[in-house]
């Protein structure tokens, strides 16, 4: 199992799509010599040719769109959107065109396309290059959400997504990109709405995306220092969501936490805990706590950009405060 940084995967997921499968390609600004903002394309204009790595215009709502055409026409198109804030500029397209032609067309047609972005806070990017969205995206039917943390699923996942024949928005994380992992030389495609267990536990169940679940596994650690046994669990995909996962572990700990790095108010955080409560009340010791951003633009400066998001002294508080030891 060769150690590979997540960038390395999310490249290695659409390379070998490519070399399989002569309808995928990859679209976005900046993404062929450039190799993209976040440096995850590079290598593959030589390998591929600039009809299937395509540079685009600077319109998100024209590469969302042309994207749409292209899957429903018999293409499997990888869009990436350079930030995740900038979705918010093709939102109709997303929300309106490609989460809607399979159920509007009875199923005759289909939308295999895979919406890569990227987005997050921990480098002074400042309001409108780091938020998460994912919360809006859950929302709309039609749409499948993934959201990897490690670079085992985010390979597995992204490649999954390619050959899904819905539309899926893919979300990855910025800080992320170099973190190294053990990956198998096979790509393994993760079936969607299966959730993953870093971490068993007895006292409390952490359910944490993105980023955050390697913050509560940080949390983790030192909570078992203090006597606390903490499970930890990544849905690893949003929407379809392993929610019989989550309730058995809560079913075994008793009590739960919920942890993202979007903010709090009606943050995804909200819907797990929702669940929670109406399919293993009867299971919880106490109420679920919740961790997130703090309801703020993100701000630029580093020293209060750390005090707005959360990080693994928050969960730990949560964990801590949730099983009675605050």
């Amino acid at each position: 199992m060769p150690e590979t940084t997540y960038r390395e995967a999310v490249r290695d997921a659409m390379s070998e799509a490519m070399r399989r499968d002569e309808s995928v390609f990859i679209m976005g600004e900046d993404i062929a010599e450039m190799g993209g903002s976040m440096g995850v394309t590079q290598g593959m204009l030589d390998e591929f040719g600039p009809d299937r790595v395509r540079n685009t215009p600077i319109s998100e709502m024209a590469i969302v769109g042309a994207g749409i055409g292209a899957a429903m026409a018999g293409m499997r198109p990888i869009v990436e959107i350079m930030y995740q804030d900038f979705t918010t500029l093709a939102m109709e397209q997303i929300v309106n065109q490609a989460a809607k032609h399979r159920y509007m067309s009875g199923g005759q047609l289909k939308v295999p396309l895979t919406i890569r972005t990227q987005g997050g806070a921990g480098w002074s990017p400042g309001a409108q290059h780091a938020q998460q969205l994912e919360a809006w995206f859950v929302h709309v039917p039609g749409l499948k959400v993934a959201f990897p943390s490690t670079p085992e699923d985010v390979r597995n996942l992204l490649y999954a997504s390619i050959y899904d024949d819905n539309p899926v928005i893919f979300f990855e994380h910025r800080t992320l990109y170099g973190l190294k992992g053990d990956v198998p030389e096979e790509i393994e495609p993760v079936e969607f709405g299966k959730a993953r267990i870093h971490r068993e536990g007895e006292d409390v169940t952490v359910v944490a995306t993105g980023r955050l679940v390697h913050e509560a596994l940080a949390a983790a650690e030192e909570a078992e220092g203090e006597g606390i046994s903490v499970e930890v669990l990544d849905p690893r995909t949003l929407l379809p969501l392993d929610e019989d996962a989550i309730v058995a572990s809560v079913e075994k700990t008793n009590r739960c936490v919920v942890a993202h790095e979007a903010v709090v108010r009606m943050g995804f955080g909200a819907e797990v805990a929702a669940i929670v409560q109406e399919r293993a009340f009867d299971y919880l010791d106490a109420p679920v706590g919740r961790v997130g951003a703090k309801f703020s633009p993100l701000p630029f400066a580093p020293i209060m950009e750390e005090y707005v998001v959360p990080h693994a002294r928050d969960v730990l508080a949560a964990i801590k405060k949730t099983v009675g030891k605050n």
